[in-house]
Parts: C-alpha cells; structure tokens; sequence
C-alpha cells in the first residue's frame, strides 16, 4: 500500500471516469457505465485506505532522542569511551 496504492487507485478512477462518461457502447448483459462506477467507488476508497498507510507510515515513533555509543582510539594507541547524547 502506500504511494504506489495511491498510484494504482487514481488510475482505477481514472479509467472508471472514462468507462462511465466518454464510452458509449452498450454490450449484452452488463453496461459499462456501471463498471466504470464500480471502478471509481473502488479507486476512491483504495486512495482513502492508501493515504491513511501512508501517513501513519511516515509518522515519528517517539521523541527525537538518540543516544551514541563508541569507543575513541588516539594517536598513541589507547582506547577510551565516548557516550554522546542528542536531542
């Protein structure tokens, strides 16, 4: 889902918007007006549910609060501990 749910539902309401409206042929035992709302009312709500993923997707989990662990080697070969906070 996500952005490329959101890609695909357009497309299906685009091409629902083309049966429904620019075609006119009329074949035996379904319209295709009605499959072009059928595909519309699907694209829609698979944009709706697409973008709801796609928000909650891009949300941040908690606070911007990172903590860093390392150990520091100088030049004469000894080791120390660096403990780096961020906020």
């Amino acid at each position: 889902m996500g952005l490329p749910g959101m890609v695909l539902s357009v497309i299906a309401t685009a091409a629902g918007a083309i049966m429904y409206w620019a075609v006119t042929y009329q074949g035996t035992g379904f319209r295709l007006s009605t499959v072009g709302i059928i595909l519309m009312i699907a694209g829609v709500i698979g944009f709706v549910i697409s973008s709801i993923v796609f928000a909650t997707s891009r949300r941040s989990v908690g606070a911007a609060h990172h903590s860093l662990d390392r150990q520091v080697v100088d030049s004469q070969g000894q080791t120390s501990s660096v403990h780096e906070e961020t906020e």
